[in-house]
């Protein structure tokens, strides 16, 4: 049993290092116009630039979770936060394509790193709290996602360039990480007889962890779809001024952090499986009714129902991944959260591959369908609960 107050602190500091993954991500994001100009590239080069983003982020995933299992999250998130913070500003730095590249990766490790190790925490604060707590970390991330455009806009005023934002934004980033980390909770005891150490070898990974990891790929290409292709969607396809299209993704944004923010109170009366199945019909439904909208008004109802939809099912997969062999949690969750990473990645390219067939519109129909998957498959997660609170209501 875990004194209440070091539990509460450490929640605290794992939301700590959602809000700054999410800064970090966002502070890059939106430095890509002038760190685009200064490596003289275009649109183009730039899209398969941050394919190796991707590819390093996964990269990482599979080298922190199982770090983490072995040494203990509480010493991997901080380093790991660490290195993704101290990267950031390598492509602030960078002069041409070729370190634009490189840097893009680097950064792209130390996102893994930290992305896989902090859900692996997560995941260990929630089974002390014998209670989902999940959601509300993931909500956090999209904090830092504001807190980021709130810094670009203030240091582009102030006139400064890529590199001394981004270096100040790590720098403050790393100094941050390493103060909340007393808080983390230490490594959980582990069974003599744990199935990874048997052999001296890791254990073959479970079907269900690939399940999970599948459905993580489907439920995360369908954000990345809405993420990079909603806003063009109400422009190019209804017609929408280029003010009205942007609250296609601010509807969307927005009722996928709500719906996070709800989403544990929800779990914890109704369970996994009813997040994931009813979450994911109800994307399902929202996604459907964009595809299919004549209407400006009917496509925003229709983004907002998907990202509300959406909004705990990643959350619920993580979890379910992590609580399914303690002793190989940041394993479990590196592959759930790999995969899911490269469907993100992967799907504004399908929509776009698609759009040389079909209208766009029509090619979010392909969302819907995958939603459809998920909600089918739903009872995976079955049998997955978090029912042994460690504390008295700790809040």
């Amino acid at each position: 049993m875990r004194p209440e107050r070091s539990l509460r602190a450490a929640r605290a500091a794992t939301f700590t290092y959602f809000v700054l993954n999410g800064t970090l991500l966002g502070m890059w994001v939106v430095q890509i116009p002038p760190i685009e100009e200064r490596a003289g590239i275009g649109h183009a080069v730039l899209g398969g630039f941050l394919v190796l983003l991707g590819l390093g982020a996964f990269a990482g995933m599979q080298v922190a979770g199982p770090l983490a299992d072995r040494l203990g999250t509480r010493r991997v998130v901080p380093v790991s936060a660490v290195l993704c913070a101290a990267t950031l500003v390598l492509p602030g730095l960078a002069a041409d394509p070729w370190a634009l590249a490189v840097a893009l990766f680097a950064f792209g490790f130390g996102n893994g790193c930290l992305d896989v190790s902090m859900n692996a925490h997560a995941v260990q604060v929630e089974k002390a709290y014998g209670r989902p707590v999940m959601s509300a970390f993931h909500a956090t991330f999209s904090v830092g996602g504001v807190l980021a455009a709130l810094a670009g806009a203030a240091t582009a005023g102030l006139g400064w360039g890529p590199a001394a934002t981004l270096g100040t934004a790590g720098a403050l980033a790393a100094l941050i990480a390493l103060a909340v980390a007393p808080s983390l909770l230490p490594a959980e005891d582990r069974p003599a007889d744990a199935p990874h150490q048997a052999s001296g070898r890791p254990a073959r990974t479970p079907t269900r962890i690939w399940i999970l990891a599948v459905l993580a790929l489907l439920v995360m290409l369908c954000e990345g779809a809405a993420n990079d292709w909603s806003v063009l969607h109400l422009k190019t396809v209804l017609g929408a001024s280029d003010s009205l299209s942007a609250f296609a993704y601010g509807t969307f944004a927005a009722a996928m952090t709500v719906g996070r923010l709800l989403a544990d109170r929800i779990a914890a009366r109704f369970g996994p499986v009813a997040i994931l199945r009813y979450g994911a019909a109800t994307a399902a439904v929202g996604m459907t009714a964009v595809a299919l909208s004549p209407w400006i008004w009917l496509a925003l109802v229709g983004w907002a129902l998907f990202g509300a939809g959406l909004a705990g099912c990643v959350p619920q997969l993580f979890s379910a991944a992590g609580h399914a062999d303690p002793a190989a949690a940041g394993a479990n969750v590196s592959r759930v959260a790999g995969l899911g990473y490269l469907g993100m990645l992967a799907g504004p390219a399908l929509i776009g591959w698609l759009t040389h067939l079909v209208p766009l519109n029509l090619t979010f129909l392909l969302s819907a369908a995958f939603c459809v998957v998920a909600a089918a498959m739903a009872g995976v997660l079955r049998g997955h609960t978090v029912t042994e609170p460690k504390v008295a209501q700790p809040l």
